[in-house]
């Protein structure tokens, strides 16, 4: 995933409480296991609608959603980030997000950030009008600035921020420790040599990286 550092953006009014991900992306474009081309059925019952806010300068260019309570509720379909990811979205901001939701925009470059009711609407307001709809997320000082606006701090968990930053998925942390594994079976191999080799799947992340898995 790419990493996460400054976003300057523009951000989309999204006043709409419990959207649920088959909302953002209905069941019927769930046949694809690849990213690519989602991002053209994100919210397509809403996107029906000509004046939908994701239809309209400057906001058909967003890259940040500002939206109200449980945003990602319902069934975990990590379909859905992807397809706000590939609209363009690096970041969601809302009173609440759903658990399941909430990591799976992690896992895949999103920052979902929570924040209280009274700073999502003033965000809002100023997301609703296109002179005032730029706004810059600081991941590092964990901040969001809107025009007219101080700095709104937002909280982050320390492995996620270290993950976003650094742009590395749960498969690419993982192999950074590739090397001491396979140290470790070289000498498990020396050691027990009676122990039968077994031919080494390779699994793929979806970026050709793949990992090696240990003989038994």
């Amino acid at each position: 995933m790419s990493p996460f550092v400054t976003l300057d953006g523009i951000a989309a009014p999204l006043p709409i409480a419990n959207i649920d991900t088959d909302r953002i992306l209905p069941g019927k474009f769930l046949t694809t296991v690849t990213r690519k081309g989602l991002g053209s059925a994100l919210f397509h019952g809403l996107r029906a609608r000509p004046d939908f806010v994701l239809n309209r300068a400057p906001w058909d260019a967003a890259s940040i959603l500002v939206t109200l309570e449980n945003f990602g509720c319902g069934s975990s379909r990590e379909h859905a980030p992807w397809a706000l990811l590939d609209f363009g979205i690096r970041c969601v901001i809302a009173p609440s997000i759903a658990d399941i939701f909430y990591g799976n925009c992690l896992r895949n470059g999103i920052l979902p950030v929570r924040l209280p009711i009274d700073a999502v609407e003033r965000l809002m307001r100023a997301a609703a009008d296109p002179a005032t709809a730029r706004f810059r997320i600081d991941l590092p000082g964990q901040t969001v600035v809107a025009p007219k606006s101080g700095p709104i701090a937002f909280e982050i968990g320390r492995d996620a921020k270290a993950a976003l930053l650094s742009g590395r998925d749960e498969i690419a942390a993982s192999q950074l420790h590739l090397p001491k594994l396979e140290l470790f079976e070289r000498r498990r191999r020396a050691a027990e040599p009676w122990r039968r080799a077994v031919p080494a799947p390779r699994f793929d992340d979806g970026n050709n990286a793949s990992m090696k898995v240990a003989t038994r």
